[in-house]
């Protein structure tokens, strides 16, 4: 009887597993692509998880965005050098973790780069560097030494008058991370929120594979460097083939140093793979900035991270963990 119980059990499971298809969608949210792939029983409870994602990361961009005037982030750019700026304390929380990462990158990643001024252009109408005197000063009210928390009011201060803060290198993976949660917490099964190449994945694909992604060769994007797996985690790409400038000889990425306000340069391509799509997203900018030595040493010292990092000429390189079979 009891061995009828269980195949009658595992029948029931194998039919409803079958029963689970995926479906997608792509929109634009947060000024970027988003695509949506859930697991579900049918194309209405699909949708339906689907516009649940949509409304947490459309929840979440009013109260990151430094563009809206009505959002939290606004004010506290509006009183940069003048008062502290009570906030929720999911945006304080965010602000906080932001801090965290760039002590550990030390600078690298900055959410105050957003004071930078914008004196690199990456739309072919550079003809020549700009002065180091304009570089220095594009940069003189980045630090995020200078973002005072209050915990006991969950209020944020910057410092000096004129300084900005923004979350464009950490803002979609932390609303990938946001939707996931929920739509687990809905019951979805298995997913993938791809936030403009900030992949997040949970369970797996309806035949029981593990979901895959492909790590694209950024000199010839029709071929592939490898197709890795990624189970109940982060992957997250930046690159700057397609955003850069070229100068005596020397390629300088879009993605600009907040320390220094020098473009990158050395790096084409870096993809990161963490359990948060915030912290991976966030890390891929650092890696660039920090250059393949700093950046893979500093990636190799945290736990369940991996990185692999291609190079201007096309060499990959990767963390201690990740061993790949070179694909041609």
């Amino acid at each position: 009887m009891k061995r009828l119980f269980i195949s009658a059990f595992l029948l029931l499971f194998v039919f409803y597993s079958e029963a689970q298809t995926t479906h997608k969608r792509t929109l634009k949210l947060m000024g970027s692509r988003f695509d949506m792939t859930v697991v579900a029983k049918d194309s209405s409870a699909a949708n339906t998880y689907i516009d649940i994602a949509v409304s947490e990361i459309i929840r979440i961009e009013k109260l990151i965005s430094s563009w809206d005037s009505k959002s939290q982030t606004s004010e506290i750019n509006r009183n940069a050098g003048i008062k502290p700026v009570v906030v929720d304390k999911e945006l304080f929380d965010l602000i906080n973790r932001s801090l965290s990462i760039s002590k550990l990158t030390d600078g690298a990643f900055d959410i105050s780069y957003a004071s930078m001024d914008r004196i690199w252009k990456f739309d072919d109408s550079m003809t020549q560097m700009p002065s180091e005197d304009d570089i220095k000063a594009s940069v003189e009210k980045v630090g995020y030494e200078n973002i005072i928390l209050d915990p006991s009011h969950t209020s944020v201060f910057l410092k000096l008058k004129g300084m900005k803060i923004g979350f464009g290198a950490i803002g979609k993976g932390y609303a990938a991370d946001k939707a996931k949660a929920l739509l687990i917490e809905k019951g979805v099964v298995s997913g993938i929120i791809n936030a403009s190449g900030d992949m997040n994945t949970w369970g797996s694909q309806t035949n029981g594979e593990e979901w895959k992604v492909a790590i694209t060769n950024p000199l010839d994007k029709a071929k592939a460097f490898a197709l890795l797996p990624i189970t109940d985690g982060a992957v997250v790409t930046s690159g700057n083939y397609e955003k850069h400038v070229t100068f005596d000889g020397k390629r300088y990425s879009h993605i600009i140093d907040p320390r220094t306000g020098y473009p990158s340069s050395g790096i084409i391509s870096v993809t990161v793979f963490a359990p948060k799509a915030e912290l991976a997203d966030a890390l891929a900018t650092s890696v660039f900035v920090m250059g393949k030595e700093v950046g893979l040493n500093r990636i190799n010292q945290l736990q369940k991270i991996e990185c692999i990092i291609i190079d201007d000429n096309g060499n990959l390189f990767t963390s201690n963990n990740i061993k790949i079979n070179s694909d041609d």
